[in-house]
């Protein structure tokens, strides 16, 4: 039973199926939140869908890719291809150092087969003529064996060893990538970071706003480096009509430091144009603009000062923003609202933003009064406002109407609960920093795996035969055998061709082709077996 089970495991058949089934395990990935990318979302997902969350988290399914099905599925694969490979591996080594098959005793039967007369005046004996195509085939890449025993002496040929070679390399690529992927799982790291023109950013975990460590990961492994935004450029399409104010380029210019004491290096990102440093790629992969603001308290001190991001939500980059200042006296202040970089005026005295060029910037905000819930350590979404429990001060439909600021302008509340002032404008980008140790030898395994597939589907693996006997009139009679194992799709013909000029060539004998014949491979094939 155990070897029953091993012989299916090991099949070809069961690592396809596998494969596929590993694809399909996946996509719940897809599907439902994953806890390691953002535990957050997995909890209010259990909130908003409580009959069958908790199913769903028992089976696993906000864990997938460390779940114990993906993983079975995964090792199962592992090792279905290490238990098909490594035998193979064995048997083509013992028959890549074997000598080719033995002389069939009718060459007549095989798909390619002919036959060539040497005249007596060449005074070639049957012995040299198996000699010299011995030679001739070894340099034609042949591995062969020359039988020179009795009345016939005959050469076994046999070439195209690299296309079962191929195939081992692409499975052997596969297991290679399997572990590559798994030691990136393992030892890897992947974090986020928003950051505005004249920040620097360390890589330390407090560094991070996410931070997703792989499973066997040491905080101690990051590398020591520090980047500074120096300036984010976006450059517009500002000449075309049907593509007027479309981004044409965007440009992060930084200033590196490979460690505390390293020298500063100027260097830039761009999109699909990482920043390599400390082993990691940083991908630019999201701006904005960030309004800084001054928020003071109805006891006139600052709570709150800074840049604030805000959330592009369209090509001209209308932005949504939120800003809170839980510092504010005597009641913490929320400002909930939108950012528009060219602000105008459309139907129902509704402001829009016309191009996405800070031509006119401006913010239109309502503000908000009471317990932010900041003070219980709970993590919050800095980029949402829950104003359930709070006091709307400022809207449209309020007896205030809403804030409409300027650059350089300011706001104060009513009944002295504070004020806000729109101070600048700064730019700033969203960044994904990866680490993969696995990423580079994924790749060349993958490459490794592809050169294995190509050799395994354009070359052919051949055997062929030529013997050799005298003739009691002087002359030399030879013939020749060739036949393919596998498909060869007409090649095999145009080799017994080329096999028949060199040997004519070689012994001086007129190449008049008529004592060639071509069979049926499939028929001669079955007939050889036969024969044998």
């Amino acid at each position: 039973m155990l070897r029953w089970a091993w012989t299916q495991l090991t099949s070809m058949k069961t690592a396809l199926f596998l494969l596929l089934l590993l694809a399909v395990a996946a996509v719940p990935g897809s599907l439902f939140p994953q806890r390691p990318a953002n535990p957050a979302i997995v909890t209010q997902y259990l909130k908003d869908h409580a009959d069958y969350g908790p199913i769903l988290d028992k089976l696993q399914m906000f864990d997938v890719y460390s779940s114990a099905w993906f993983s079975a599925v995964y090792l199962l694969l592992f090792i279905s291809l290490i238990g098909c490979v490594v035998p193979r591996a064995i048997a083509h080594w013992k028959s890549w150092r074997s000598k080719p098959p033995r002389t069939p005793a009718r060459l007549s039967r095989l798909p390619v087969y002919g036959t060539l007369v040497v005249p007596a005046e060449a005074g070639l004996t049957a012995s040299d003529a198996a000699v010299q195509a011995a030679a001739l085939l070894k340099k034609r890449g042949y591995r062969v064996d020359l039988r020179s025993a009795g009345d016939l002496p005959s050469v076994g040929a046999e070439k195209g060893y690299l296309k079962e070679l191929g195939n081992l390399c692409f499975h052997s690529g596969l297991v290679g990538v399997l572990v590559s992927v798994a030691v990136g799982g393992l030892f890897g790291y992947s974090g986020q970071r928003t950051l505005v023109e004249g920040e620097t950013f360390v890589n330390t975990l407090v560094g991070y706003d996410t931070f997703n460590p792989g499973s066997n990961f040491q905080s101690g492994w990051l590398a020591p480096y520090s980047f500074r935004l120096d300036k984010f450029d976006v450059r517009y399409d500002r000449e075309s009509v049907k593509q007027f104010g479309q981004p044409l380029d965007f440009t992060a210019h930084v200033t590196t430091k490979d460690s505390p004491d390293a020298p500063e290096k100027q260097q830039d990102v761009k999109v699909n144009d990482p920043l390599s440093i400390g082993g990691t790629n940083v991908y630019l992969v999201g701006n904005g603009y960030a309004p800084v603001v001054t928020v003071r308290g109805g006891d006139g001190k600052i709570a709150f000062q800074g840049p604030v991001p805000a959330i592009p939500t369209d090509a001209v980059y209308t932005s949504t923003i939120v800003i809170k200042a839980p510092d504010a006296k005597p009641g913490q202040l929320g400002f909930v609202g939108f950012f528009l970089p060219t602000a105008e005026k459309g139907a129902n005295n509704v402001a829009f933003s016309a191009d996405p060029d800070p031509l006119n910037a401006q913010l239109n905000l309502n503000s908000y009064i009471g317990n932010l819930g900041l003070d219980k350590g709970t993590p919050q979404n800095v980029y949402a406002l829950d104003v359930a429990k709070l006091t709307q001060v400022n809207g449209r439909d309020k007896p205030a109407g809403g804030i409409v600021l300027g650059a350089g302008q300011s706001y104060t509340l009513p009944d002295g609960q504070g004020s806000i002032s729109f101070d600048g404008l700064k730019r700033y980008v969203a960044l994904d920093v990866h680490h993969n140790p696995g990423q580079e030898w994924a790749l060349g395994f993958a490459l490794f795996s592809l050169a294995g597939l190509i050799a395994s589907l354009f070359l052919t693996r051949r055997r062929l035969w030529v013997r050799a006997g005298n003739h009691e009139d002087g002359r030399t009679m030879v013939e020749y055998g060739l036949i393919t194992r596998g498909e060869d799709h007409g090649g095999l013909g145009a080799e017994g061709k080329s096999v028949r000029a060199a040997l004519a060539m070689a012994w001086g004998v007129p190449d008049d082709g008529p004592n060639e014949q071509t069979k049926n491979p499939q028929n001669a094939i079955d007939s050889t077996q036969k024969d044998a």
